[in-house]
This record gives structure tokens, sequence and C-alpha cells, in this order.
């Protein structure tokens, strides 16, 4: 981690239990400014209550989280929206808004009280959705849209509130493939502007392929962290996902491709058997 860049968000010691059940078990992220961090991992890992905890919904976790330096808990939750915003996993069903009206609701961090919108946040309100392809639903409602569709549109809203860092869970998981390589292309261009953003990626070539640096969870602790090259390997994907795969660079994208063989526990070749190229990343 290069230290010279400032941190944009941080966790410490994180750690959140529901009754006897561990969700979060001495959690340490750290994201600097201008960074893309993926979290991946399996279903139940703790993904999006890790991404909760860093938003601010989980007040009651153990440990801490700092946004630019500051402790999250000693923040309005209209201060951090001005700093921070979340995608949630799944879009909630809002009746009766339309697009335009639920994007432009992104803009009230940065608004007075009884303060109304105006022409500028109008203008941010449509640039937002044309950068994400929601422009032709501006008028449309939310219960006219496809799942897919409305998950563009919360995407809108989060850019509409021009935050420093971004919280995505599982953005592209109701997208096409077209509109998944469009939501990350713009993401990774916001990121090389100097956006931070942290989101749960369940694909893991997607993760390789558009983030910086991974943190790989399994029951809640982090089993891995570090680049795709040092956190996607057999071994630990072995370890976190309980399958056997080859690891290799891919030679269109350039970035690192993962072949499944099979369970870890089934009658299938290991990974040293493996071809010497798809056995990790060639030098």
């Amino acid at each position: 981690m290069n230290s010279d860049r400032p941190q944009a968000l941080s966790a410490e010691g994180l750690s959140y239990s529901v009754g006897a059940q561990t969700l979060l078990d001495n959690v340490r992220l750290h994201a600097e400014r201008g960074q893309f961090v993926g979290i991946i991992g399996p279903n139940g890992a703790g993904k999006s209550t890790l991404l909760r905890a860093l938003s601010g919904m989980l007040r009651q976790q153990d440990g801490a989280v700092l946004l630019e330096g500051t402790d999250l808990r000693s923040m309005s939750s209209k201060d951090v929206a001005a700093s921070m915003a979340l995608v949630p996993q799944i879009a909630p069903y809002t009746h009766g808004f339309t697009s335009f009206e639920l994007v432009l609701m992104g803009r009230y961090p940065h608004l007075g009280r009884f303060q109304i919108e105006g022409r500028e946040d109008n203008r941010i309100t449509r640039d937002a959705m044309r950068q994400t392809d929601t422009e032709r639903f501006t008028d449309r409602t939310l219960d006219t849209l496809s799942g897919g569709e409305r998950q563009r549109v919360f995407v809108s809203r989060a850019l509409a509130q021009q935050p420093r860092i971004l919280l995505l869970d599982e953005p592209t998981s109701n997208l096409d493939v077209f509109h998944q390589l469009k939501v990350l292309d713009l993401v990774r261009q916001l990121v090389n502007e100097g956006l931070t953003a942290v989101a749960a990626i369940h694909d893991l070539h997607m993760a390789a392929r558009y983030c910086d640096r991974l943190v790989l969870l399994s029951s809640g602790r982090v089993l891995a962290e570090g680049t795709p090259e040092e956190v996607l390997t057999p071994k630990t994907i072995e370890a976190a996902f309980g399958v056997r795969c080859a690891v290799y660079r891919d030679p269109v994208a350039g970035s690192l491709a993962i072949s499944l063989i099979g369970p870890a526990d089934a009658d299938t070749p290991p990974a040293e058997k493996v071809p010497a190229i798809t056995q990790g990343v060639e030098p």
C-alpha cells in the first residue's frame, strides 16, 4: 500500500454479531483515495454486512470506521451522505416516484434546511442519468422498470450525491452483460478521476479486471487482502470457495482469469497437474 496516498475510508477491528452468530470478526480494510477496492467471498461471507458497517448503517458493531480520518460515529447522517453514497444490492421498491425524482433525491445532502432543488441540482441529476444510460426513464415510475433498470437508477442517485466515496453492493447482479461493463467502466473512470470506490463483487473475473485491491472474506473474517495477483490464487480460492481452479492471465483483457476445475472434495485433477501457464500468474 502506498503510504503517500491519504486514507479515504478505513475500518479497524470491525466485529458484528446477531444473536450467537458472528457476521464480522475483527475485519480490517483500508481504501486509499482514488482506489477501487473489491470485496469478494462466497455467499454468507459477510460482504453486504461489511458494506453496511462501512456506510454507517450498523451502529452497534465493535471497532471503528474512519471516513477521511473522522470516526463515522461522530458524524451526522447528512454529513456522511455528503461524502459517501451507498448503492444497495437490491434496489428498494419506491412507489409513485419517477426515475428523475428518485435520482434528484441524491441532492438532499447538499441542500440547506428548507432549501429546494434548483437549476444546478437538476443539471447534476440529468448528467448522472446520462452517465448510467437511464435518461430514457426520466418520466417513468420505478414500478414500470425491470430490476436491472431500477438498479441503474439507484446508481444514478448515488452519482447525483457527488460523493468522494462510493460503496456498491453487487452493482452488476441484475444487469445484462452490456450494462455490467458500462457500470464498472464508469466506476473505473470515476476512480481514475479521484473517486474512491468499495464494492462487493460476486464475479471474480470482473473483480480482477476492475479493482486495484481485493479483500477476500470467508465466514466474516479476512482470508486474504492485496492486489488481485496476491489474492486470487488457487490456494486462497480453494480455501474460500471450496473449489479447485487454475488462475492465469487472460491474453485479451490482460487481467486475471479463473478456470474452475471442480469441487475441492471431488475426484478432480489437483492444481499442480494443470499446465504451468495456468498454475498462477505469469511473471
